[in-house]
């Protein structure tokens, strides 16, 4: 079986290697095992901790994952793709790696930018820190 892992972001740029996942699925020879990731940045200010309850932060990053994975569903509903989603709360690099490794995914598939603020960059930082921690090969889709 083949496992892949595509971090999703809500961006363009992850609708694409969605797509490019679909368009991918029916050229494998073994079944393919598609999990689909969207990674919240934690709050660490202790001062928005006072006012806010645990429950509220829980559901501000549940909502918050749920609409940057929205898209990329929706595409593999529609498409019939099976899929595995799941969220975490991290740092985005090393838990797209982490949980790669942990599923035992043969590839990540994602995009060279997101949603992050480097638009003048060649690479994200987030994919940039993926290439460079995974010891799974990393499929850039433009």
């Amino acid at each position: 079986m083949i496992k892949l892992m595509v971090p999703v972001d809500g961006s363009e740029g992850s609708s694409k290697a969605v797509q490019y996942v679909i368009n991918s699925v029916g050229l494998y020879k073994e079944p393919v095992e598609l999990h689909i990731l969207n990674v919240q940045y934690p709050i660490i200010s202790g001062n928005v901790r006072h006012f806010i309850s645990h429950d509220e932060l829980d559901r501000y990053y549940r909502e918050n994952a749920e609409a940057a994975m929205k898209p990329a569903i929706d595409m593999l509903q529609k498409a019939g793709v099976a899929h595995i989603a799941h969220t975490a709360l991290g740092d985005p690099a090393e838990t797209v790696v982490q949980l790669a490794q942990e599923k035992g995914c043969s590839q990540i598939v994602m995009t060279p930018r997101g949603l992050g603020n480097m638009a003048g960059m060649l690479l994200g930082s987030v994919t940039s820190k993926v290439i460079h921690m995974s010891t799974i090969p990393v499929v850039l889709v433009k």
